[in-house]
């Protein structure tokens, strides 16, 4: 969308952006930026409705600071505004700077804003963030065959405020931003690329360029920590599995006494679905199966860029490709994981818990986890239970689920909760294995995942697991998003570990 976007303390401005809420008059504050009475006339207009997003220009013939262009967004209902609100403001704003091909923006909503009484920080980090992701550029596979091999006409983005608090905020969420689009430009690299050894080979450059430590174990060293699950699913690809191991440590002592907060990520780089194979046009995408671990990847580049606690986390991506050789896994084959667990496969188009087992598995066991919080995209089931709305999330644990509420508030990733219980765990055990990975039955399909991955995780670890199944990318342009991958998860995770 953007050439570039950053902040800057001062500068003449081409655009002022205001502010004005649904039914009500332009504030004092805003009324004092009009020099000639063109921004009153413009909020007369019946285009200006202020409705969330909804766009309204003026003119103004004298302008103040070089302003020509004054863009009045509409902030939704007075009665029921959030902060969280300006991510879809900012988005609306973007695309018509975009439009215009003008850059150079100050942006000032203070007035709207302290009439609500809204935290000025909180604000600007909510518009930087709108902005940042609708900035999002994957240009890297065009070619000739595009635009005569010319790259598009794009702006450079200059942001300001009057408010050094906005700013600030807008700072942080251009900053929260980036870590995401990490996320989104990894997933929509495609599988011929984005090999399980090329996932490494990024996880390694992010450890870098951030002063994190990275591990990748593959090849004997997977058989030597027993990590079944990534062997059986990634024998039949010329791209071999691995799991990669990323560690954030704080510069200063651990506030959790040495434990550590671990993420799991699902990073199947891409599915067939295997001997199951996927049908018609089903593996279309697949290779998006691996958002789950760029999400995670986001994360750990925005706790060791951004969030920087005094926390140490650990991040554990299990990486595959699900394919189709003499040598693939086959339904009736029988699995024992290196916590003594064995699962009989019955799909092997349910091939995600077989690797995610194994680093809940090495979590457990290796960690000492204050607490495992896995992202996946884990089953279309939690897609026809809750659509592209909602993430499915599973979790027993009354702490740690009320620390994922907080940080679903402030990050704007919404999830619901679905329900854990003894009976759908009983619905996963085999006759012949301790437990199947997948019952035909279909019922209760997203829950029957959460379900077999219980069995990995030991009594006492608070526990999340998160389907992200249906939100992690969208279907055409949508809030701060363009058609694409969205990575979810790298905000809702990044607030929950900076809150400790």
């Amino acid at each position: 969308m953007f050439q570039s976007i950053k902040v800057a303390d001062r500068g003449s401005a081409e655009v002022l952006v205001v502010g004005v809420f649904q039914k009500a008059e332009l504030d004092k504050q805003t009324r004092d930026l009009d020099t000639d009475a063109s921004i009153a006339a413009a909020a007369r207009r019946g285009e200006c409705t202020g409705d969330l997003g909804r766009i309204a220009e003026a003119f103004p013939a004298k302008a103040r600071g070089g302003t020509a262009r004054v863009i009045i967004v509409g902030l939704g209902s007075r009665d029921s505004f959030k902060v969280g609100d300006l991510r879809a403001a900012a988005a609306a704003v973007g695309r018509r700077l975009a439009a215009v091909k003008e850059g150079k923006v100050r942006v000032d909503l203070s007035g709207p804003l302290k009439a609500v009484r809204a935290d000025l920080g909180a604000a600007g980090r909510c518009f930087g963030e709108g902005m940042g992701l609708l900035g999002w550029v994957c240009d890297e596979f065009k070619g000739t065959g595009s635009n005569g091999g010319k790259g598009p006409d794009r702006v450079a983005v200059v942001l300001s405020s009057p408010s050094a608090a906005f700013s600030s905020g807008m700072e942080q969420g251009l900053a929260l931003a980036r870590s995401v689009n990490i996320a989104r430009t990894l997933s929509e690299t495609p599988p011929n690329i984005a090999t399980p050894r090329f996932i490494a080979a990024k996880a390694k450059q992010i450890a870098k360029a951030t002063g994190m430590s990275c591990r990748v174990i593959e090849g004997k060293e997977l058989e030597k920590e027993r990590l079944t699950g990534l062997i059986n699913v990634g024998k039949a690809s010329e791209n071999k599995p691995c799991m990669i191991r990323l560690e954030y440590k704080p510069a200063r002592g651990s506030s959790r006494g040495g434990k550590s907060v671990v993420l799991v990520g699902k990073t199947m780089t891409y599915d067939t679905g295997g001997l199951s194979l996927k049908i018609n046009n089903s593996m279309v995408g697949m290779k998006r199966d691996k958002d789950g671990g760029c999400a995670v990847l986001g994360a750990m580049h925005a706790i060791a860029t951004v969030v920087k606690p005094r926390t140490r986390v650990v991040a554990l991506l299990s990486v595959a490709e699900n394919s189709i050789s003499d040598e693939a896994y086959r339904p009736d084959d029988i699995i024992r994981y290196r916590n003594g667990v064995t699962v009989e496969v019955t799909n092997t188009d349910a091939e995600g818990r077989l690797v995610l087992a194994d680093a809940l598995c090495w979590a457990c066991e290796n960690e000492d986890p204050s607490c495992i919080v896995d992202l996946a995209t884990l089953t279309g089931g939690v897609v026809v239970a809750l659509g592209s709305t909602f993430a499915g999330m599973f979790c027993e644990d009354d702490k740690l689920r009320r620390r994922l509420e907080d940080a679903m508030e402030t990050s704007g990733e919404r999830w619901w909760r679905l329900p854990m219980d003894k009976e759908y765990r009983d619905m996963m055990k085999s006759p012949v294995a301790d437990v199947v990975n997948s019952n035909p039955n279909r019922k209760a399909h997203p829950i029957q995942g959460a379900a077999f991955l219980s069995y990995f995780v030991s009594e006492g670890v608070p526990w999340a697991h998160i389907d992200i199944a249906g939100v992690h990318a969208v279907e055409g342009d949508s809030g701060p998003f363009v058609k694409g991958p969205t990575g979810w998860g790298v905000r809702l995770v990044s607030e929950f570990v900076a809150r400790g």
